[in-house]
């Protein structure tokens, strides 16, 4: 659905040329959640905004669906961006119209009849909850029904690509988790390709197919989201997961220095991870085993389970032997 080949952005400042994005090679498939996930200023808005050519690359190409939207004239440009909605991170709602005339308003400017206009300003209110806000105007909604608004106007006109720009950052967790669980239905159900850029891991690890992650305006790693999350990397990623797992590394350090023992870090991924499996394997091998750090959860539809544990007396070969038959990814953090 979306391709860049060698695309890279610069701004010229005081004469000189600033490299905002460094070339580099992505594809976002269609019907995909794709996330984006970088520090301030690490080019991921930028690489958002060359897909509706909010921002033109300096150099390389950007295609979507098949067209490089370089070569667009005005007329393609606009057929464009009506086959792409856009949320954004302060909802940029017109203060001065109801709920019902900021979702029409993208109909209006496209010239669709009054009468479609109404019907499917109903129709796109009750997908995402608001039929009873229509009268409304933005400034007597809470921040997540304002949300709400800006992602029934990007689907106003039918678009194939949503583009979600920081759509969560504004939003307390509570919130943050109703909106991403409708965006996810809006993908199941409407087949969107969906390119979701943030800071946050967890909001990566809670809707994404696939994760890109950008430092310093460089791709730096990407692939299935299973994989980076639990596998990442680069000292970025590992950064990113860190604060998403709220683990304080150095803490972990220091208490693996307290404990005897070899140390493993053990993933689970899919069904097993509900097995009672460390049980078995301390029985079966006569390790005593303590867990020094963990966590159970989900990566989208996904149960994994991640735990730092240190094993003690027993037969730790036939420990660790054990757990890869059973499909857990082991790593030995200290022998």
């Amino acid at each position: 659905m979306i391709a860049f080949e060698q695309a890279s952005k610069s701004y010229r400042v005081g004469g000189h040329e600033a490299p905002a994005l460094q070339a580099l090679d992505l594809r976002i498939e269609a019907g995909e959640v794709f996330g984006i996930i970088g520090h301030s200023g690490a080019g991921k808005s930028t690489l958002l905004r060359l897909i509706n050519r909010l921002e033109s690359a300096s150099g390389g190409r950007v295609l979507v669906d098949g067209t490089d939207v370089a070569t667009l004239d005005a007329d393609g440009l606009r057929g464009l961006r009506r086959r792409i909605g856009m949320i954004f991170q302060h909802f940029n709602l017109l203060s001065s119209k109801t709920v019902a005339a900021n979702v029409a308003f993208p109909l209006e400017l496209a010239g669709t009849p009054r009468a479609q206009v109404s019907a499917r300003v109903d129709e796109l209110l009750a997908r995402v909850g608001l039929s009873d806000q229509a009268h409304k105007y933005p400034a007597q909604l809470s921040g997540g029904q304002k949300q709400r608004v800006g992602i029934a106007r990007a689907l106003a006109t039918g678009p194939k690509i949503l583009l979600c720009d920081e759509a969560t950052s504004a939003l307390d967790p509570q919130t943050t988790a109703s909106v991403l669980q409708l965006l996810a239905g809006i993908n199941r159900e409407l087949g969107l390709t969906i390119v979701l850029i943030t800071h946050e891991m967890d909001v990566i690890r809670r809707v994404c197919d696939r994760v890109a992650v950008l430092d310093a305006g460089a791709l730096v790693e990407s692939g299935p989201v299973t994989e980076v999350f639990l596998h990442p990397r680069h000292p970025t990623t590992r950064r990113f997961v860190a604060e998403a797992e709220h683990l304080d590394e150095g803490e972990l350090h220091r208490d693996m220095a307290a404990v005897s023992g070899r140390i493993l870090r053990l993933t689970f991924v899919g069904g097993g991870t509900y097995e009672p499996l460390l049980g078995r394997v301390a029985r079966e091998s006569g390790v005593d085993y303590n867990i020094l750090a963990g966590r159970i959860d989900r990566i989208k539809d996904t149960p994994y389970g991640q735990l730092t544990v240190s094993l003690v007396g027993g037969d730790a070969e036939r420990a660790l032997a054990a757990f890869a038959a059973a499909g857990v990814h082991v790593e030995e953090v200290r022998r």
